[in-house]
This record gives structure tokens, C-alpha cells and sequence, in this order.
């Protein structure tokens, strides 16, 4: 692998470790607080599952470029982080926390299946490994956007707000990197564009059989991964606060 291809990989590699972090963390934020008990543990459940995954890329990462995943998660400032601003708005009510995590676990299950046959080895056995996790986390929000948006006037009316809000910042996941294009010419990841073709695909005739309207703007929130909102700032400064207290520290 020469040089371009090697850090045009390590960029991507952070960034889907990063979008994955981020939207556990967010997940998170629901232990306690799910409507029902059940969903308390199942969300929780999902939550860990885009942590761990965030962990096998940022540890992929790590034999390309020596940082080691701690040093990444506790120990850089928003800025650095390359995470879509989509998976770090607030958890908002649970339509938006569910509808955030379906059209995210679309988008995954389909690049999962697609990196399955990655030339690069080690992200097709990862994704092998996390796509029935996926399959799980998919199953799960598609139930919730069934229920919520063809339940009551209210569930479907704060559903359809979720989507509202939530659909031009989804979009933001099919924006490929500056250097991305060499790592498609590689076989290593597959074109955004396809991927947005097949999610769009799924995704909206599934949410109109759901009683919701897709909203006509498709142009993404935001195209840049180096910025983010003040939402970043301070979920960091939660998730990095002990870690920062002593960075000699071994856990």
C-alpha cells in the first residue's frame, strides 16, 4: 500500500470510528430514560454495540498509523474529531433518538455488506463480524419507526418533525472525503454515491409505508467533517473529563 492510499485510509477509518463513537455515545444518554424497561436495556445494548465498533476501527487504524484508540477518544479536541454532525446533535425526544438510529443503521448495514468484499482484508473481516450485530440494530428501529409513525396522531406527528430536522444532516454520512477517491479506484470502500442510491432506496418507501413525508431538500446540512456544533464540545467534555484528570493513568 504506498503512502496516499495509506493515510487516504487512515482518514476513513477515523471517521466511521468516529460517527460510530459519537452516536453510542448519544445512545447512551437513554440509560435510564427509555420509555419502557425493556427498551432501556435494548438501547443500551445498541448503544455498546456502535462503541465496540468504533473500537475495532480506531484499533484497525492504529496499525496504519501507531495512535491508539484511547488517544484518539479522550485526548483530542472537537475539532479534530471527524464525525458528521449528524450523530452529535442532542438525543432530542425518542423520535429523533430512534429515527437518528434507523437511517444510520441503514446506511451501515448497507456499507457493511459492501465492505464485505473489501480488497483490504482486515475491514472485510470487520465488517463480516459487526454486520449481524447490524442486522439486529436494523431489525430493532425498523419495528420503532413502524410503531411511531403509524401509532397515534402525536407519535406520528413528532416523528415526522424528527424527520424533518434529521434528513438533510443523514445525508451528510454519503459525503466521501477529499481523498476517498483512491481508495474506491482500490476496491478498499465502495462510492458513497452507490451507497446513497441503495439507502435512498430503502429508506424512503419504508418511512412512507410508515404514514411519513420524505422532505424534499437532499442537499446535505453540511459537507465538512471538520465542523461541528457546540453539541461536540460539550459531549466531549463529559465523555474526556476523567481521563484528562490523570492521562498517565492505566484503567
Amino acid at each position: 500500500m504506498n503512502e496516499e492510499t495509506k493515510t487516504a485510509l487512515a482518514n476513513k477509518l477515523l471517521a466511521w470510528a468516529d460517527d460510530e463513537l459519537i452516536l453510542g455515545h448519544r445512545d447512551s444518554e437513554w440509560t435510564g430514560h427509555a420509555p419502557i424497561l425493556e427498551e432501556d436495556i435494548a438501547f443500551a445494548n445498541i448503544a455498546q454495540d456502535e462503541i465496540g465498533h468504533a473500537i475495532l476501527w480506531y484499533s484497525m487504524r492504529q496499525e496504519l498509523t501507531g495512535e491508539t484508540p484511547d488517544e484518539l477518544v479522550y485526548f483530542r479536541e472537537a475539532r479534530a474529531y471527524r464525525n458528521v454532525q449528524f450523530v452529535e446533535l442532542p438525543k432530542g425526544d425518542w423520535a429523533v433518538s430512534m429515527l437518528r438510529q434507523y437511517l444510520f443503521d441503514t446506511a451501515e448495514m448497507i456499507l457493511l455488506t459492501n465492505l464485505q468484499g473489501s480488497a483490504y482484508t482486515p475491514i472485510a473481516e470487520a465488517a463480516a463480524k459487526m454486520r449481524p450485530e447490524e442486522i439486529y440494530h436494523f431489525r430493532h428501529t425498523s419495528a420503532w419507526m413502524k410503531r411511531l409513525g403509524l401509532g397515534t396522531a402525536e407519535s406520528n406527528r413528532r416523528t415526522q418533525a424528527a424527520l424533518d430536522y434529521l434528513w438533510r444532516y443523514a445525508l451528510q454520512l454519503f459525503v466521501p472525503l477529499p481523498d476517498e477517491a483512491v481508495l474506491v479506484d482500490a476496491g478498499i470502500v465502495p462510492d458513497t454515491a452507490v451507497l446513497l442510491q441503495e439507502w435512498r432506496s430503502k429508506v424512503i418507501p419504508f418511512l412512507q409505508d410508515a404514514g411519513l413525508t420524505i422532505p424534499d431538500n437532499d442537499t446535505p446540512k453540511l459537507t465538512d467533517r471538520s465542523q461541528h456544533t457546540e453539541h461536540l464540545v460539550d459531549l466531549l467534555g463529559e465523555m474526556q473529563m476523567v481521563a484528562r484528570l490523570d492521562p498517565q493513568a492505566e484503567w
